[in-house]
Formats: structure tokens, sequence, C-alpha cells
């Protein structure tokens, strides 16, 4: 196995500098996110990189450096998140790490200039759709326009693109009614446009383990890293991954990102680098999981809809098998293999992992669904998704709350659906905890 290496002289808002090298790498997955961006330090030999919190650097002579002058340019700690991050994304070339997942986008959408316009799946993260609505319109003058990518034929998609149409925005799965978007379709339809808009895909759901948008053509991938990539609900970053041939926009991404300053600390940095360690380990326990609790719901009496696009009996399965990333296959088509005596495989009967986020619409309405939510006792009620320990919300009133009560409506986010992250805890717990939550609920008998 060989690592093959380049670099390029990057703008830091200042000056030319040459950056740590991002490589392509032929090793797996989990290979890369253990070693990518960690070898053992050069100077003292330590094994796990230390963190620098210097915030300046020792020239020795005016412009002479090893690459780094002040640390909101460029940090030893954020550069190996970043060379991590371009690694573990299939197709990345360029990566940059954000003070949130909001500040990469607000940075993507800065980078288009003035009166612009953009599409956006309609289904979108609360936090996004404020931006674009609240803030982009009025201090950069951004005209959106909200399509259903999953439904909508071709021509009602190129219709909505504009002369001025700069991006395209794409959650796959959605935010929380996890719809499923063909996102080599919609980046076909956005290539035969003469308008040529960039396409950036969303991968937060997924992370970087179940699905490569880069591989399918999108030009930007962005993810809250706070979620799955950290994985333990103790850092807010985001990042922006870029393929190899977009160098003169990473270099303006990174331009504005040193100009406002939308910077991740070192200390969360090394963090968040230590969590992307276990991704590969994490997501497969967190998609066996949630395809447990998806049946589990599906079996219920209390439960109206399941939404996990893992199940066999979702009508979009094959999409989501067609868009698992290469890794994220091989794994599924292995634990397919693995049946027992029965030709069974529980993991896998029914469907198979697609990431640990499942939705779902409880009988009844709100109350209901404050009553499930409060008798849980291994999910805690709370917003963000992505950590090893297992979450329950209510999107109407919390994660999507921004969203006016019309629109959310119509995406169909009512006061019975209720999404879940489901942890890396022991499945059973966690299905017999949705069991006698329901029951709970629905019932009123508590059997915890």
């Amino acid at each position: 196995m060989t690592v093959t290496s380049y670099s390029s002289a990057l703008l830091n808002g200042n000056d030319i500098h040459t950056r740590k090298k991002l490589p392509y790498v032929v090793d797996g997955f989990g290979t890369r996110a253990i070693h990518v961006g960690s070898e053992p330090n050069s100077a003292t030999g330590a094994v796990i990189p230390p963190i620098s919190l210097s915030t300046t650097y020792k020239q020795d002579g005016v412009g002479n450096h090893k690459g780094f002058e002040y640390s909101r340019s460029g940090n030893p700690n954020r550069d190996a998140l970043e060379t991590a991050l371009a690694s573990l994304e299939a197709g990345g070339g360029h990566a940059l790490a954000f003070s949130s997942g909001s500040a990469a986008t607000a940075t993507i959408v800065q980078s288009i200039g003035p009166n612009a316009h953009v599409v956006s799946v309609n289904d979108v993260y609360g936090g996004t759709f404020r931006y674009f609505k609240r803030v982009a319109s009025e201090i950069q003058g951004l005209e959106s326009t909200f399509v259903d990518f999953e439904n909508a034929d071709d021509d009602t998609i190129l219709a909505s693109f504009k002369d001025n149409t700069k991006l395209i925005w794409i959650e796959s799965p959605t935010n929380p009614t996890l719809r499923l978007v063909d996102v080599h379709r919609i980046v076909s339809l956005a290539r035969s446009h003469g308008a040529k808009p960039l396409v950036v895909v969303d991968n937060t759901f997924l992370s970087p383990f179940y699905q490569s948008p880069l591989l399918l053509g999108a030009d930007i991938v962005v993810h809250s890293v706070t979620k799955y990539i950290n994985g333990h609900s103790d850092v807010v970053m985001g990042a922006a991954i870029l393929p190899p041939h977009h160098v003169r926009l990473a270099d303006k991404l990174r331009f504005l990102q040193n100009a406002h300053g939308a910077v991740p600390s070192p200390y969360d940095s090394w963090l968040a680098q230590r969590g992307l360690k276990t991704l590969h380990l994490r997501m497969k326990a967190h998609g066996i999981n949630a395809l447990k609790v998806a049946k589990a719901l599906q079996r219920s009496p209390y439960v109206e809809e399941v939404l996990y696009p893992g199940l066999e009996s979702h009508p979009r399965n094959a999409l989501a098998y067609r868009s698992l990333s290469p890794h994220a296959r091989k794994f599924v088509d292995n634990l397919r293999s693995i049946t027992d005596e029965d030709g069974v495989n529980p993991d896998s009967e029914g469907g198979f992992p697609y990431g640990g986020m499942v939705s779902f619409r409880i009988r009844g309405g709100a109350v209901e669904a404050d009553r499930f939510l409060t008798a849980l006792r291994l999910f805690t009620l709370a917003e963000s998704l992505g950590g090893v320990e297992s979450l329950a919300e209510l999107p109407a009133e919390m994660t999507h709350g921004s969203i006016p009560e019309k629109e959310r409506s119509l995406l169909g986010i009512g006061d019975n659906l209720i999404r879940l992250s489901v942890g890396v805890e022991e499945g059973d717990d966690l299905v017999r905890d949705i069991e006698q939550a329901l029951e709970v609920a629905l019932r009123g008998e508590n059997h915890a």
C-alpha cells in the first residue's frame, strides 16, 4: 500500500504559504481514519499528535517560516484534522475545518457573491433555511427556491434554475423526514444548465462512512463535525471538503474563512480527530442498532409510519443501496452474507444498516409524543445527533421550530413526528426502551 501526496500554495488572507499535504491513499477507510494526519511527532516520537496552543510562530527571517504564522490562518492540529477529513471523504482533495457547520454554510454562501440564487432541497435543516431566508437574503441579496428533489421530475427541477443560480443545496437523507435525493441525477441536471451551479451536499446524517457525494459528482461536501465525525457530543465544528480539481474554490473559501475568523480551536481540532479515529466502528454500530430499532417500531401498533431508508419496505430502499459508499457497500454485503444455521442474520434481515437516524410518526399527536419522549430511559430528550449516546427529539418544536408552521406541515413535520439518533448502546436495550415508552404514551402503562 502506498500514499501519494501533493501540496499547493493556499491563500491565508495575507500571504501565500504551503500548507500540510493532503494525501490520496489506497488504505481502507478505518486504516485512514486512524493513521492519516496522525503520524508520530517528528520531534519527540509521540504517537498521538500534541495539542499546539500557540497563537503565533517564530520566523527565521521575514516571511521565512515553517508553514505557520498566526493560528487563525493555520494551526498544526487543524491541519492534521483537515488532512484526515480530505482522506476520509472519498474523492476529497481539500478540506477546511470551521468553527461550526453553520459557519461552513455561511462561508460557502458568501463565496457566491451578491444577488445570486440558490436552489435547495425543500426539507432542509432549519439552520440552513434560516441562513438562506433571514440572513443571506438581507446581507447579500440571496434568492432561494426550495424544491422537492426526491419527487420532482427533471423538467420541474430544471425550471427552478435561473441564469444567476450559483448553488444547488442537497441534504440526503433530509432532516428530519429522511427523504432520499438521487445526488448523481441532480448533479447531471446542474451540469446541463447554462448557469453551471455548484452542487453542495450536506453529508452529516450519513457521514463519510455511508455515503461519498464527491464520487457522485458533487463539488462540495459539508459536515457538521459536531455530529458523527466527532461522535462524542463535546465539540462544535463544521467542515467543507472539495475534490482535487477545485483548487481555486478551496483557496477562496480559505481566504474568506481566515478573513472572518470562522476557525475551530486547536483543542477542538484535536478532540475531533480523536473522535474520527473510531468513525468506522461507530457508524457500523449506529447502523445495526438503527435498523433494529426501525424494525421494532415497524412492528408496533402504536406507530403510524417509520422513516428509515435501510428498511426493505422503504420506497427508496433501492436508491439507498445504490448511494452507499464503496466501503459501506462492502460492509453491508459482508453483513448480509453472515447467517445462522437457519439462514437468518438478525442484523440485516428486513433491510440493511443505513446510518443511525430513524424518524417515526407516533399514533396521536403532541400529547402522545410528549409522553413518549419523557418516558424514555436510555434515549435522552435533547437536540443534536451523532453521539455515542441515543437521543430523541420533537422536530416541530425543537430543531425545526424556526421553519414557519405552514411550511413544516407541507414537509410532513407534524406534532407526532419524532426523530431518534440511535447510539451505540446494546441494541436490545434500546428496543426495550422504545417499546416501554410507547406503552406509556399510548396506554399509560409504565413497565420500566
